[in-house]
């Protein structure tokens, strides 16, 4: 399914600005940020409503794309970003925010649902729903309070202790899948 020396594209979701840039929403960007960063690369603007950085990796194209739009608006930019490198979706790898998940557990996997979250969501709804995703676990809201609030909140002081090592784990799945394939990349990091 995966060949080598081909163009990737991985999407880092997240809602623009300062406000939301350290939230819990915004750990797929977070996560683009610093494998662009590891791999010496620097984000510019491009035309379709997203800042990406490219860079090769063993031989593989790597196109790393921070939207500009908010997260339900997330698929026009993507599908913009994938028309014009030709990416098909099982290139195209979103890195997110999940709920479901613990804090600092990672999950690999490609298809499936969208869970609520709208960024899924707005790109499944463009794209279909066949594209690799990696999802960053950010845990639930301890009590009432309503995960939409929760996700747009930054993360908690004990969080920040672990957020960098987390954030690298990220970039290294990426790394993983695109290098090593998805089965590889899953025994690795799906705990």
């Amino acid at each position: 399914m995966f060949r080598s020396k081909e163009r990737w594209l991985v999407i880092g979701l997240g809602n623009p600005g300062a406000e939301y840039e350290r939230t819990r929403h915004n750990i797929g960007a977070m996560v683009v940020s610093q494998l662009a960063s590891s791999n010496s690369a620097k984000f510019s603007n491009h035309k379709s409503r997203a800042d990406i950085a490219e860079f090769k990796l063993n031989g593989s194209v790597i196109v790393a794309a921070k939207l500009r739009c908010y997260m339900n608006e997330s698929g026009g930019t993507t599908k913009a970003l994938a028309d014009y490198f030709k990416i098909k979706p099982d290139h195209l790898i979103a890195i997110h925010d999940e709920l479901d998940i613990p804090f600092e557990a990672i999950r690999l996997k490609i298809g499936g649902g969208d869970n609520g979250h709208n960024g899924l969501k707005s790109i499944t709804k463009t794209l279909g729903a066949d594209y690799l995703r990696i999802r960053m676990g950010i845990g639930r809201p301890v009590g009432a309070q309503d995960p939409a609030d929760f996700v747009l909140k930054p993360f908690s002081s004990q969080e920040r202790g672990a957020l960098e090592d987390f954030i690298s784990n990220g970039a290294g799945a990426v790394e993983s899948l695109v290098t090593n394939g998805l089965d590889i990349a899953q025994t690795r990091f799906n705990s």
